[in-house]
């Protein structure tokens, strides 16, 4: 690499151990540099020679940081990236990138006036399943889109040992945490909607942050649902997508997170290799032949987007995720809690 980046982690809870420096440890273009941990020293345990700092403000003055990844609660991001950015440092932001739109517009604008990098680590856009079902839609096999369905279903009762992610509060709950991956994939794939409609609600017995939601998403003749609940022990299919001649059935299969969580490095053999069992069920027609067969899933590799990132630093190439494409996630959160309360269709 022509350029070594050296990049600073503001947290090590689960982020940082399993979507962060996994990749900044691999990728011959970044050094895992430098993380804050207030109490435990874990991070060192695996990577010996990162330096630990017990606080964001302590690490942003080190000034051999070039890059600062800002993986803390939500609540926390929009004044973590206006203080790295202030600081001079290029930031990627954990998702939701903040908790209100006017914030996210605000650094996005002060990262542009510095010249900086500002780049959201909406990574589901790099799963295995989101991957093969963009190139089926984007290939016109089905015709034109209709009716599509979204889902990121949980079985867990319990509360996260995540405290922060149960208190209530700015940002927190599951449409924040898991909608905003299936809200992204959506308007990527899709577009921005017109609309939307939304029915939000806590259903686990001790929660008070909401654990369900399902929202509608308006378009011209297009109507994309994403839906979660935490309380569904056998779940449908993750991507159901209906055309004018076809449809697509896809299942939630990416196994990136599980790899990490046993502790292999992104280099590892078969990294993100979707089963054959996990493939998808194309049923259409095609050259006037219904066709109804299983298509191959691939790998995901989160990989792809801090190597975009590094592209971007390094050699002006596109932001792989641009605080605008963020933004517009954001506003769809916003208007689905609207929705939700008042009971109605909120215009975007």
């Amino acid at each position: 690499m022509s350029r070594i980046i050296k990049t600073g982690v503001c947290s090590y809870g689960m982020s940082g151990q399993i979507f962060h420096a996994p990749f900044l440890h691999v990728n011959p273009g970044f050094e895992f540099t430098a993380v804050v941990e207030r109490s435990k020293h874990l991070a060192q345990q695996r990577y010996p020679n990162v330096k630990v700092y017990t606080s964001v403000e302590e690490m942003l003055a080190d000034k051999d940081l070039e890059l600062i990844v800002v993986n803390t609660p939500n609540y926390t991001h929009y004044d973590y990236v206006k203080a790295a950015l202030e600081a001079g440092k290029n930031v990627v932001v954990e998702k939701p990138f903040t908790v209100h739109a006017k914030e996210g517009e605000e650094l996005a604008a002060l990262a542009a006036s510095k010249g900086l990098l500002l780049s959201v680590y909406h990574n589901r856009r790099y799963d295995s399943d989101y991957k093969v079902v963009k190139q089926i839609v984007q290939s016109g096999q089905l015709g034109d889109i209709l009716e599509a369905e979204i889902h990121y279903d949980r079985f867990k009762e319990e509360l996260s040992y995540k405290k922060h992610k149960e208190v209530g509060g700015p940002g927190t709950g599951s449409l924040y945490d898991l909608g905003s991956h299936l809200i992204d994939q959506a308007i990527t794939l899709f577009g921005m909607p017109k609309a939307v409609w939304a029915d939000i609600r806590v259903i686990r017995r001790d929660s008070i942050v909401d654990d369900y939601f399902e929202l509608v998403l308006y378009y011209d003749q297009l109507r994309a649902r994403v839906k979660c609940s935490y309380l569904v022990r056998e779940a449908l299919p993750a991507y159901q997508i209906h055309g004018r001649i076809g449809s697509f059935i896809k299942t939630k299969s990416d196994i990136q997170e599980a790899q990490l969580q046993r502790g292999l490095f992104p280099n590892s053999p078969d990294w993100g290799a979707e089963a054959p069992h996990e493939w998808g069920l194309l049923h259409t027609e095609i050259d006037g032949k219904v066709v109804k067969k299983y298509i191959p899933g691939g790998s995901g590799n989160y990989m792809d987007y801090y190597q975009g990132v590094y592209e971007a630093l390094v050699n002006k190439a596109a932001n792989p995720v641009p605080p605008q494409d963020a933004i517009k996630v954001i506003r769809v959160i916003e208007a689905a809690f609207e929705s939700s309360k008042e009971g109605k269709v909120v215009t975007l």
